[in-house]
């Protein structure tokens, strides 16, 4: 096992403006899970290949341990990767597949087969192992694939998006075992996906990155509670964040009929530069109806009312909200509210519902830059 570091690591492809990672900072502790998560496009499973090998590094360093790896072939990096389409050999057995890498490296049978027998435990694929992928559900393809790195014992597990292919139910499944599996071996993994939901349940920290550079570092509640700026904000969560501008009028932030108090240490960071706006989040746990004398009051006009059992979610617009020229609501470019609700205390659509914001529940961000205000 070992550290993984990118020290200023930058990837830029031939005829491409931007690189598609640039300069990359990023420590990654021994035995660590730490997930790269973002958009399509954003560079985490270009900084992955570079880790591999797989994608030359223009500049900058990467490091496993205390080797620097920058310029070594992918076989000479002690690592194992696991991928989304399994990549498993039709014509092996399970046993084959998973011991195929060590075959190769003429690691002695009885080994080989004393650390599948070992993976294959691990794993719950004991009695699979005479079988052929082709008779194996998708859940337990990606098991093997998952053995076959296991087996190699690597310094650093590397797994690009390996539950895209499954259906919800075993998705949400599998990724529970990795989860498990990381932390009963130990090894340090770097995981990437673009799912947030994947990135909030299963890393120790997370990495968000953004058109290739690294937005913020963090655990998983600091990532929810405390987002370094808008872009994070929106992202992380599901329901997504309600966000959008408002203005400043004295020591609020209005938005059509909606008003909200601005903390003195929000107050402090505005600047010109902001031209009298602030941008305002909220996510729809952080909301409330509204008491008399509350310091904010939003309220929303019911559209559909989303129940779900334990929750139920009001989707609607803010009265007066078109007064406004930018769009508030659930996402970037979204001009629709989510509110959660108790799931006892339905509103009827068309009826106007006025919450207001839980203590602390409100994030602020500069107009001007998108990064965070008041922390």
């Amino acid at each position: 096992m070992a550290t993984v570091t990118f020290s200023k690591a930058t990837r830029q492809y031939p005829g491409n403006d931007k690189p598609a990672v640039d300069a990359l900072d990023l420590s990654i502790e021994d035995g660590e899970f730490l997930v790269l998560v973002g958009p399509s496009g954003c560079g985490k499973s270009t900084s992955l290949r570079m880790l591999a090998g797989l994608e030359e590094v223009d500049a900058g360093r990467i490091y496993i341990g205390d080797k620097d790896v920058t310029d070594v072939t992918p076989k000479d990096r002690d690592i194992a990767m696991v991928f989304q389409n399994y990549a498993l050999y039709p014509h092996m057995t399970v046993a084959q597949n998973m011991g195929f890498a060590l075959k190769i490296a003429g690691t002695p049978k009885e080994e080989i087969a004393k650390r599948v027998q070992e993976a294959a435990e691990i794993l719950d694929l004991v009695d699979y192992l005479e079988r052929k992928p082709k008779a194996l559900s998708g859940g337990q393809r990606q098991r093997v694939a998952m053995g076959r790195a296991i087996v190699r014992q690597p310094q650093v597990f590397l797994m690009d998006e390996p539950l895209s292919n499954l259906d919800a139910k075993l998705r949400v499944q599998t990724r529970t075992q990795i989860a498990s599996l990381q932390r009963r071996l130990g090894i340090t993994t770097v995981y990437v996906t673009h799912d947030q939901t994947e990135a909030l349940t299963m890393g120790d920290r997370i990495a968000v990155l953004k058109d290739g550079l690294l937005q913020q570092v963090g655990t998983p509640r600091d990532m929810y509670d405390t987002p370094a700026n808008r872009f994070v904000a929106g992202f992380i969560g599901s329901p997504a964040m309600n966000i959008g501008s408002w203005t400043i009028q004295g020591r609020r932030a209005t938005f059509g009929d909606a008003s909200v108090a601005l903390p003195d240490s929000v107050l402090a960071g505005i600047t010109p530069d902001d031209d009298g706006r602030v941008i305002v989040g909220f996510r729809p746990e952080n909301l409330e109806p509204a008491t008399e004398g509350s310091t904010s009051t939003i309220p929303v006009k019911v559209t559909l009312v989303e129940e779900l059992g334990s929750d139920a979610y009001i989707y609607g617009k803010i009265v007066g909200s078109e007064r406004e020229v930018e769009k508030f609501g659930s996402g970037d470019g979204s001009d629709q509210v989510v509110v959660r609700i108790p799931p006892n205390a339905v509103p009827a659509p068309d009826s106007v519902v006025t919450v207001q914001l839980k203590d602390h529940g409100g994030h602020f961000f500069s107009h001007s830059t998108g990064n965070a205000l008041g922390r």
